[in-house]
């Protein structure tokens, strides 16, 4: 009955959930290391660094998510015993909100911040899409002047750079939701009087201007008329708007290429007698001098940027990586954009009653570790740690002070704790990719040396060696003083390096 019962006994899965995934060493190492330069620019421009729950309640979070049109679509909520919504965030914008809120009254007005941390999102996973993932994110609430916005856009640039990305492979793209609103007045979509009216349809060319690096003009212009079929042969409806209204949306669109200076002039333009869209193109303008002025290069004036729609309410930007990748099909593409942020200043309004201006931005931190590996300048992997290796059991407090002293001369050094052999014990070594192995025995011990097994050379030669001969001549085993020990790890490592 025993045995009947325990086989009927089911056992858990060993498998991670649908739209999770785990880090293992290299690749936690990599964030963190890629964290930590960014993380110094932002210190460096006296932004101090914040952590918050990763629970929030809902009425915190509310229908403020960027890029989605319900509320809480996308979160991953459950009803406590105290009958409150909780849910995991979203994003690290609207908990800053929420603890700007909180605390504004011992928080200095402007507050800059930055934070580290996963998210939640809850999402249909797909290739390279994950439901929980980590962002990276820098703000200031409190300061209304473009002179803010201006500091986030170089500070991204910076710290891109600080990454690992070349000047010469990004870009960050600059627009203002106030200059989209002014040219949904030009073309006869929006009516400042009833913002509310029309949504829908502002919301198909806000799309179809979204696809302009993917469909070109053509296609844009058909998803302004009225629609767009693709080679599949599915149909996308279009916005309806004459030919007139498309080739002032179009001609907004090539704005764009042009200096900041030229462009500002051509919106200013376009965008009429729009008292909205004046006041955009005159924060464009600001944005840009200050820009120009700290020789800012690779940040410009893009009219074809449109990002949260529902979320930002001034300036947005994005930063774009302009080298080439193979995609899954084989194809070369652009990587395309890996972060992104904007003005947001009715967020904290929700909580307080009153305006507060705040602007941002987001690295999205996975996707710009893919970035760096794709490119290949992601950093190097790390050595594992040297191995002391066990020959006599009943020695492990001679072993484990021999690591100690290696750690206390900043080598990163472990004693083997398993169970197994020499070679068991090497190939330990190999796995954690381990440069340097030290074996002692007992008679190691009573002549006051130890060996010193150099892995890394060992595993250069052994491809090369033909011979005994060839072996003799260039052993990756030495025979070292016991006093000599930490001079002689430190010099193998060195060699390892280099």
């Amino acid at each position: 009955m025993a045995k009947d019962k325990e086989k009927k006994t089911r056992r858990p899965r060993a498998e991670t959930p649908r739209g999770f995934r785990d880090y293992f060493g290299a690749e936690v190492r990599a964030r963190a290391g890629m964290l930590s330069a960014i993380t110094e620019v932002y210190h460096a421009h006296g932004f101090d660094p914040l952590e918050t729950s990763a629970v929030e309640t809902v009425e915190a979070l509310g229908k403020f998510l960027p890029d989605v049109d319900r509320p809480n679509e996308g979160v991953f909520a459950w009803k406590d015993e105290d009958e409150d919504w909780l849910a995991l965030r979203y994003d690290l914008t609207a908990p800053l909100a929420r603890v700007y809120a909180q605390h504004r009254q011992t928080l200095p007005t402007p507050y800059r911040r930055y934070q580290v941390g996963p998210v939640w999102r809850n999402e249909k996973p797909g290739p390279g899409r994950f439901r929980q993932f980590y962002q990276c994110d820098a703000d200031t609430v409190g300061a209304a002047s473009m002179a803010a916005d201006a500091e986030i856009c170089a500070m991204l640039g910076e710290a891109l750079e600080a990454a690992g990305i070349a000047p010469a492979d990004y870009v960050i793209r600059v627009n203002n939701r106030r200059v989209l609103n002014g040219v949904m007045e030009a073309v006869g979509v929006l009516d400042p009087a009833d913002p509310e009216a029309g949504a829908e349809r502002r919301g198909i060319v806000l799309r179809a201007i979204d696809k302009l690096d993917r469909l070109g003009t053509e296609g844009v212009a058909a998803l302004l008329g009225a629609g767009r079929r693709d080679e599949s042969g599915d149909f996308t409806r279009g916005a309806g708007l004459g030919p007139d209204q498309a080739a002032l949306i179009l001609g907004v669109m090539a704005a764009g290429e042009g200096d900041g200076a030229a462009t500002c002039a051509r919106l200013r333009e376009l965008v009429g007698s729009s008292e909205a869209g004046l006041r955009g193109v005159t924060e464009l303008e600001q944005i840009a001098e200050l820009l120009d002025s700290r020789g800012s290069g690779r940040v410009l004036i893009d009219p074809s940027v449109v990002r949260g729609l529902g979320y930002y309410t001034g300036p947005v930007y994005e930063a774009e990586l302009t080298f080439e990748i193979l995609d899954e099909k084989g194809q070369r593409r652009r990587f395309g954009s890996v972060a992104g942020g904007g003005r947001y200043d009715d967020l904290v309004k929700r909580f307080t009653g009153e305006a507060v201006p705040a602007t941002g931005v987001s690295i999205g931190v996975d996707r710009l570790l893919a970035a760096l590996a794709a490119h290949g300048s992601a950093a190097t992997a790390e050595p594992g740690p040297v191995v002391v290796t066990v020959m006599d059991r009943d020695r492990m407090a001679d072993y484990q002070a021999m690591a100690a002293e290696l750690r206390a001369a900043g080598i990163r050094a472990e004693v083997f704790l398993g169970n197994g052999n020499m070679g068991r014990q090497l190939k330990y070594a190999d796995q954690r990719g381990s440069p340097v192995a030290v074996i002692e025995g007992g008679d190691e011990k009573a002549r006051g040396v130890a060996q010193l097994k150099d892995l890394a050379l060992g595993a250069r030669l052994a491809a090369a060696i033909e011979t005994h001969d060839d072996w003799k001549a260039q052993p990756a085993q030495i025979e070292v003083g016991r006093s000599a020990l930490v001079a002689e790890v430190r010099a193998m490592l060195a060699r390892a390096r280099g």
